[in-house]
């Protein structure tokens, strides 16, 4: 905590640039907080640069890494934002994951919302996941970009609890690699987060 926010830090361990060189954070409400449908928006000032990773997300409760009894993608995941810093500072995704007939993963497929000025570095924002019966929707800043409808059947996992996560991932395949460009430490500042409910 800084300053009543929470900081996540991810950190160079080294003076060289490899696999295992870093340190970060993923904090999670599992077993302390979960819910089903909602309003959840967060206040979040985010990290950059190249392999740089930040996320805000949700995965169903009945994981299995977290005492439940179910595998991911089986259980849902939403993710509210991630940021790819090895591509675009200003572009934030929005993406859900789960398991199609067959058990297989598959996903919605990544969403974006652009700023129309600046990098999510800059200054703090808004994001936002609107959870109903009936869809998914994204905002940022009270701008929304995406809505999920999720009646049909093969949307069952996001029917159900969910918990919340945030973390700084740094590298990997997805996000490349750092390098002497990537500035560090990079940090993910959270001023807070707020979920309403219907009573």
């Amino acid at each position: 905590m800084r300053d009543n926010q929470l900081v996540i830090k991810a950190i160079h361990e080294s003076k060289t640039h490899g696999l295992n060189q870093y340190s970060s954070a993923r904090l999670n409400t599992a077993g302390k907080f979960d819910f089903t449908y909602g309003k959840i928006v967060a206040k979040i000032k985010l990290p950059s640069g190249k392999a740089i990773w930040p996320a805000f997300w949700m995965l169903g409760s009945n994981i299995d890494e977290n005492g439940g009894d179910t595998s991911w993608p089986t259980t849902g995941e939403i993710d509210i934002l991630e940021l790819w810093g090895s591509v675009d500072a200003s572009l934030v995704e929005a993406n859900v994951h789960y398991a199609d007939a067959k058990g297989k993963h598959t996903q919605m497929g990544a969403k974006g919302y652009h700023l129309p000025k600046g990098s999510f570095s800059d200054s703090f924002h808004e994001f936002e996941l609107e959870w109903t019966k009936e869809a998914l929707i994204w905002r940022v800043d009270g701008n929304t970009y995406h809505t999920l409808d999720i009646t049909d059947k093969k949307y069952y996992a996001f029917h159900k609890d969910f918990f919340l996560l945030l973390n700084i991932a740094v590298g990997g395949e997805f996000a490349g690699y750092p390098d002497k460009t990537t500035p560090l430490p990079q940090e993910m500042v959270v001023d807070w987060i707020k979920v309403y409910q219907k009573q």
